[in-house]
């Protein structure tokens, strides 16, 4: 690959990634909104309902190779368990129970807990500069929260919520780390077509049963919100964040996911009016600045031949 197509295919994995922590930023909001309407597998169920819809429509254009499983399929159904089976009824259901200060700052761990996956599962060990890139997103992610204000980080006090997002947090790095190991040989549609295929049977088992303790309240409001999260943090964030994956690599990817909780104050100010003070600027500056620190660096170079 030449410089200059490396480089443009690394600002294109870039916007790619911030767009699918945009949309996810959106799903914390409404997750949240939701939590007292319907059950976190029901809404779990009825997201990757409509996800396996679209992809399988997406699928029916590429080879066949791409549309079955073959020799991969293990990584396909341990990436389809983590993403789909296991993170998104956690996330719901600690949200349920935690706040969204809490949220965002255990959320700051998680390109960290990516990078440590991807060296000891599939020998990609992150850069010295995607660690420090992660670390600088932290320190943003700590500050954007708290204000900068260490009283308040020292009387954070964590619930049985807040056990959950972390336990999501992990679930979801590790979930970044297959798809990378399963997208070193198909494509970003194909990997989170069929990881959600494999897995959908039991998702929509589970919300069966949910069903019976937790009914599903039918109102519009409901209804648009759940329709935003099958359309926008669903379908279009997980391909995105796949793709991205494909381009930047797990620990490339993950340090941009930081931006989840600076994208959430920007959304609180735009529609709770919210005010923008100069420390939402400062630690989210540090923020994206420590995804690009971390993301754009550049190609190693390769040894040149003898002779």
């Amino acid at each position: 690959m030449r410089a200059g197509e490396g480089w443009r295919a690394k600002a294109w994995g870039v916007l790619l990634v911030n767009l699918a922590t945009l949309g996810w930023g959106t799903n914390a909001v409404l997750g949240r909104y939701l939590r007292d309407d319907i059950g976190p597998l029901t809404l779990s169920a009825l997201r990757f309902s409509a996800a396996a819809i679209f992809f399988t429509i997406l699928l029916s254009r590429h080879t066949s190779q791409e549309r079955h499983p073959g020799a991969g399929k293990w990584w396909l159904l341990a990436m389809g368990v983590c993403g789909t089976l296991i993170f998104s009824p956690l996330l719901y259901l600690g949200l349920h129970y935690s706040t969204a200060v809490n949220s965002s700052l255990i959320q700051g761990f998680s390109p960290l807990i990516a990078a440590m996956l991807a060296g000891w599962l599939i020998a990609e060990p992150a850069s010295a500069r995607q660690k420090a890139g992660a670390l600088l997103g932290l320190v943003g992610v700590v500050g954007l929260i708290s204000g900068g204000s260490l009283s308040f980080l020292l009387g954070l006090q964590f619930n049985q919520g807040d056990l959950m997002l972390l336990a999501a947090a992990v679930v979801w790095s590790l979930y970044s780390v297959l798809a990378r190991r399963v997208m070193r040989t198909r494509s970003a549609v194909s990997a989170t077509g069929l990881s959600t295929l494999m897995v959908l049977p039991l998702l929509l088992a589970a919300a069966l049963l949910e069903l019976r303790s937790v009914p599903f309240n039918l109102q519009p409001w409901t209804l648009a919100a759940v329709l935003h999260i099958c359309l926008v943090p669903t379908i279009l964030s997980y391909w995105c964040w796949n793709r991205a994956v494909q381009i930047l690599g797990a620990g490339g990817a993950m340090a941009f996911y930081n931006t989840l909780p600076l994208y959430g104050v920007v959304m609180g100010a735009l529609w709770l009016d919210e005010p923008l003070t100069a420390t939402h600027w400062v630690f989210g500056g540090l923020i994206v600045a420590g995804g690009l620190w971390g993301t754009l660096s550049r190609e190693p170079r390769l040894p040149k031949r003898a002779g």
